[in-house]
C-alpha cells in the first residue's frame, strides 16, 4: 500500500450553520429548560418516526429507567435483557431495582435469540427488553407471542436504530416504549440526550411528570411564578433548550444521513463479502429495515487472534474504528460478580464480542473514503 494516510474518524457529527445559530438563540434568550425548543423538537420527532408521544430526556439510559419506574418494575421483578448490548442497557434495570436476565444472541445478526427467551422466564419476570442490534430490527414476531403468552411488557432499546422499521412500522413503536440516544457518534446528536416514543397516552403522561421530578407545571404553565405542586416522585432527567436546538434541525436532515449511511455500507458490503476470511452482520433482512448504524465484520477463527494488529493498521492509516460491544454484559466485572458467569450460555454474544471490528459508514465519509477503507482492509487481510 502507498503511505497516504486520510482522516475518517468512527463516527462525526455534523452540525452546520443552522445549528449554531439556534444554539446562539438560546444563549441570547433567557429560558434554558422547559422551553418552546424541546416542544418543537418533540414534535418533529414524533412527524419522522409516526409516534403519537415522543417525551425528550437527558440520555438515552435515564430514558430506559423512566420507563422502567413507569411500567412498575422494581424490587424481586425481572427482564430479560439481551447479552450482546451496551452496558446501559443492563445498567438501566439495575437502577430500577430489577435484575437484568441475559440471553444469548443470534450469531447471524447479533440481535437476540427470540428460541432462548422462553426458557428464561419466571414467575418474577415483568419485561422482555430488545436491542435492534446496530440498528437491525429484531425478529419481533416471535417475541411479539412471546410476551403475549407470559403477559409481559417489551421495551425497545432504540440507541441505535433510528430510520429502522418493521413493515414500515418504525422501531419504538413495536413494544410499549422505545428509547433513542443523540449521543455524538449516533445517527443524529443532541451532544448527549434522549428521546423516549410510546403509543400508549397514559405511559406518555406518566414519563413526562416523573422526568422533571414529578413537578405538575413547567414555570411557564404556572399561573403564579414559583407556585407547583409536587405529585410524584421523580426524576431529574430533562432535555436542555440547548440539546433541542440542535435536535430540531439534526432531525430534519435524517433522511438524507440515513441515505447516506445506505450508500455507504452497500458499498463496503458488496465488496468485503468477497473476503473468506471474515463474514459481515446484515444491514437488513426479510421485512425488516435497517438504520445502517456501521458495519461490523467478524474474524474467522483463523486470523481472530490478529483482531489487534488489524485495528492498529487501519487506525495507523487513519480510519477510526469501534467493537461493539467489547464484552457480553454478563462477563463485565460488575455482572459476573453479582450473578456469575458461564460462557456456555453466551457462545453467539462471545464470538461478535472478541472477533468483531467495526467500520464507519456515516454521513460524514464519501464513497471515496469506503475505498480507502476497503483497499486497505482487504491489504491487510491478506498480509496476516
Amino acid at each position: 500500500m502507498k503511505k497516504f494516510k486520510k482522516n475518517i474518524p468512527f463516527g462525526y457529527p455534523l452540525i452546520d450553520k443552522k445549528e449554531r445559530n439556534e444554539i446562539n438563540n438560546v444563549l441570547n434568550g433567557h429560558i434554558y429548560a422547559h422551553g418552546p425548543r424541546t416542544k418543537k423538537f418533540e414534535e418533529e420527532f414524533c412527524k419522522y418516526t409516526k409516534a403519537p408521544h415522543s417525551i425528550s430526556v437527558s440520555s438515552c439510559t435515564a430514558g430506559m429507567h423512566l420507563v422502567y419506574k413507569n411500567l412498575n418494575i422494581s424490587n424481586g421483578d425481572e427482564v430479560i435483557v439481551p447479552a450482546q448490548t451496551h452496558v446501559a442497557t443492563a445498567h438501566a434495570v439495575e437502577h430500577a431495582g430489577a435484575k437484568p436476565v441475559f440471553v444469548d444472541c443470534d450469531p447471524k445478526t447479533g440481535n437476540i435469540d427470540p428460541n432462548k427467551i422462553e426458557k428464561k422466564i419466571t414467575k418474577k419476570t415483568k419485561a422482555i427488553t430488545i436491542v435492534h442490534f446496530l440498528g437491525l430490527p429484531v425478529d419481533f414476531v416471535k417475541i411479539k407471542k412471546i410476551a403475549k403468552k407470559f403477559n409481559l411488557k417489551i421495551i425497545e432499546d432504540c440507541a441505535l436504530s433510528l430510520g429502522a422499521k418493521v413493515n414500515d412500522i418504525h422501531t419504538g413503536l413495536l413494544g410499549d416504549a422505545g428509547v433513542f440516544s443523540f449521543y455524538p457518534v449516533k445517527h443524529i446528536t443532541t451532544g448527549e440526550g434522549g428521546m423516549i416514543i410510546t403509543k400508549n397516552r397514559n405511559l406518555a403522561g406518566k414519563l413526562k411528570i416523573s422526568r422533571a421530578l414529578g413537578v405538575d407545571k413547567t414555570f411557564n404553565e404556572r399561573k403564579i411564578p414559583g407556585m407547583y405542586d409536587a405529585k410524584i416522585l421523580g426524576y431529574n432527567y430533562r432535555m436542555s433548550e440547548f440539546q433541542a436546538a440542535l435536535g430540531i434541525h439534526q432531525i430534519k436532515k435524517i433522511k438524507l444521513f440515513l441515505k447516506k449511511r445506505k450508500e455507504n455500507f452497500t458499498f463496503l458490503f458488496n465488496r468485503l463479502n468477497k473476503i473468506n476470511s471474515i463474514r459481515i452482520l446484515p444491514g437488513k433482512y426479510n421485512n425488516c429495515k435497517g438504520s445502517y448504524y456501521c458495519l461490523s465484520i467478524i474474524l474467522n477463527k483463523k486470523i481472530k487472534n490478529k483482531r489487534k494488529l488489524i485495528i492498529k493498521y487501519l487506525n495507523k492509516k487513519g480510519i477510526g474504528t469501534s467493537i461493539y460491544y467489547p464484552q457480553p454484559v454478563p462477563r463485565m466485572s460488575y455482572y459476573k460478580k453479582k450473578y456469575t458467569y458461564k460462557k456456555k450460555n453466551f457462545l453467539n454474544s462471545e464470538e461478535i464480542s472478541d472477533n468483531s471490528i467495526c467500520l464507519p459508514v456515516g454521513p460524514h465519509i464519501s464513497l471515496k473514503d469506503c475505498k480507502y477503507i476497503f483497499d486497505n482492509l482487504n491489504f491487510i487481510l491478506k498480509s496476516i
